[in-house]
């Protein structure tokens, strides 16, 4: 691959869903976009400087293509994008998984095209007051320019790149991504939550829970399923869980003296019925 140094006068995209879009208004100001997307066609820029929809030819012409899709699309991606991308372009991924991505763009792109692997360590939620001093994760595939547009991220969108493989990212997300969704799910599955009485950490789990709340499915089912050490962290985790739960019952299985539980009242077993009355809206108003 030549290592002469490239001039970028433009940024493919495709895919313009709300991560896309996210991209595309930080990446605006910068290079001009060539967006496609016939799920969400864009706008055109009156302004004809920065954004205007094309179609796959034109995407793939331009000298940067980034694929803002689902991992479960990707191939269906790089097999439309492959027989119009031209020599020396630079294609990355946005995926929130990193060595099932690599794979298929190894093995569908040609040989004269550089490859990147991306992924940004927040999403619309987390980044809707800025993207400067957020994380990101790039993976140099197969590519002459991957220190060069880490250079352009540092300094011109102030983001702290992290240069890494796709084992190691997977292998951190697993346990940084997996997890975090994975407890997200099951909270939201308990709900309603409590609002009122909480703790500052309960809070903050709360925070951490709504900022993945509403990810579209295709993100969980990618984090969980196509990362390839997820399963073994899940298995730690519930192993850990079980192990706990196992010590708690174990401690409750211990019998408890004859008046405790005749004192038990008949709502909730073992808690005393003075203790389960509901609080009256006169007793909340007295000082």
């Amino acid at each position: 691959m030549s290592t002469k140094r490239k001039s970028f006068s433009a940024i493919g995209l495709l895919g313009f869903g709300a991560f896309g879009r996210l991209m595309a208004r930080h990446l605006q100001p910068h290079l001009p976009l060539v967006v496609f997307d016939p799920a969400r066609p864009p706008e055109p820029d009156p302004s004809g400087r920065g954004l205007m929809p094309g179609g796959i030819a034109e995407v793939a012409a331009c000298d940067i293509v980034i694929l803002a899709v689902p991992v479960d699309a990707m191939a269906d991606a790089i097999a439309t994008l492959r027989p119009h991308l031209r020599a020396g372009a630079v294609v990355l991924d946005v995926g929130s998984v990193k060595i099932e991505p690599a794979r298929q763009l190894l093995a569908g792109l040609p040989d004269h095209v550089e490859i990147i692997g991306t992924h940004p360590l927040f999403g619309p939620q987390s980044a809707r007051n800025g993207i400067a001093g957020l994380k990101l994760a790039l993976c140099p595939i197969r590519s002459s320019s991957a220190r060069r547009i880490a250079a352009f991220l540092r300094r011109r969108l102030k983001l702290d790149v992290i240069l890494t493989t796709p084992d190691a990212h997977d292998r951190d997300m697993a346990m940084v991504q997996s997890l975090t969704h994975l407890v997200a799910k099951i909270l939201i599955g308990m709900g309603p939550l409590p609002r009122r009485m909480t703790t500052r950490s309960f809070e903050l789990l709360m925070q951490a829970t709504e900022m993945v709340r509403h990810d579209a499915p295709s993100v969980f089912h990618a984090i969980e399923r196509a990362n390839p050490h997820a399963r073994a962290v899940r298995e730690r985790f519930f192993a850990h869980a079980h192990e706990i739960t196992a010590a708690l019952d174990a401690a409750h299985d211990q019998p408890r003296p004859a008046a405790a539980a005749n004192a038990a009242g008949p709502s909730t077993p073992g808690i005393p019925a003075v203790l389960q009355r509901s609080i009256t809206q006169e007793a909340r108003a007295e000082p």
